[in-house]
């Protein structure tokens, strides 16, 4: 896919994971871009290591004012909605808090933009960033109801209102920028230490949930090619494999030369979701038929990067760097 030169894109969410490989890669492809971020959001070193030519803009979401002059002031020509809170443990101890970011922040911007096209005429292409924990049988948790609720306000702005607005059902996708708030980045960490003498233990939940695990890095494109179709459309985005937590776990281990987890992992009743989906795995073939997309980087490569990024950083202490970001050492 080439962008063309010469648009603005607005990303919310811009120092997330997906808000990072996606400021990347719309940037090597000539696109200016504006990203959006609370105030406290990243350390100036993780922004100065990945997002150097961005404009990042400290912002609050849910603040109407706020939104509407920035995107006057912008005038993106499209929009991608990443901020989140992604946590679904998280949603449960905040639920009010993840309705208003996951959910209403959706309505402030497509209101938004919605505006600038009635004064100015400006037409802006919108994606919205969903889960597929809305279909799961964790589908009541605060944080599947919220996106699910955003997904609705975008098929209603595209079918009544016109706009060029689509969601996708992103299942499971890792990179070395995992933070420990997510059981990935928890196990290649700690995997990097107890290989390093540090720890000797790893704690964790349910290790029989099966998820589709895939890799940031290419879940960006399909992104971008679904906000670049003709028509827009509502797909899911997956690898189409799911493996076992205990999969991942074996694999993560393996990468350090320990054929048998088992002696460092204490299973913690604590870390048990109130609910979980055992199973969550894409259908690849929409995105295949309607993108020409299908994930490229494997489960195996994409275990591996994030346990040796955790090496590294082990040995160098050093927390942020380009070089961590891709499977082969260079960017997708």
């Amino acid at each position: 896919m080439q962008e063309e030169p010469g648009r603005t894109v607005l990303i919310t969410g811009v120092t997330g994971q997906d808000g990072i490989y996606l400021a990347r890669f719309l940037r090597a492809r000539g696109a200016r871009v504006v990203g959006v971020a609370p105030a406290a959001a990243a350390p100036p070193a993780l922004r100065t290591a990945y997002l150097g030519d961005v404009e990042v803009v400290p912002l609050d979401v849910c603040d109407d004012d706020q939104v509407r002059a920035l995107v006057d002031r912008v005038r993106p020509d499209e929009v991608y909605n990443l901020a989140a809170v992604s946590s679904v443990a998280r949603s449960w101890d905040e639920p009010d808090i993840t309705y208003a970011v996951n959910q209403g922040a959706v309505e402030t911007l497509v209101r938004a933009l919605l505006d600038l096209r009635g004064r100015t005429g400006h037409e802006a292409r919108f994606f919205q960033a969903s889960s597929a924990e809305v279909t799961g049988s964790a589908a009541h948790s605060p944080y599947a109801q919220a996106k699910a609720a955003a997904e609705e306000v975008v098929r209603e702005v595209r079918e009544r209102q016109g706009l060029h607005a689509c969601y996708a059902r992103l299942h499971n996708h890792e990179s070395p920028l995992r933070t420990t708030a997510f059981v990935t980045g928890k196990i290649t960490r700690a995997v990097a230490e107890i290989a390093a003498g540090r720890v000797d233990e790893l704690r964790l939940g349910n290790l029989d949930v099966s998820r589709d695990w895939g890799f940031a890095g290419d879940y960006v494109d399909a992104m971008c090619r679904m906000v670049a179709a003709d028509e827009p459309r509502d797909l899911p985005i997956g690898t189409g494999v799911a493996h076992r937590l205990a999969d991942l776990l074996a694999t993560a281990f393996a990468v350090v030369g320990i054929d048998d987890p088992a002696p460092y992992v204490v299973t913690d009743p604590a870390l048990v979701r109130p609910a979980d989906t055992a199973v969550l795995v894409a259908d690849p073939e929409p995105a295949a038929g309607a993108l020409g997309w299908r994930a490229t980087t494997s489960f195996e490569d994409l275990v591996r990067l994030m346990v040796t990024v955790d090496q590294e950083r082990l040995r160098t202490g050093v927390a942020d760097d380009v070089r961590y970001l891709s499977v082969g050492g260079t960017e997708q």
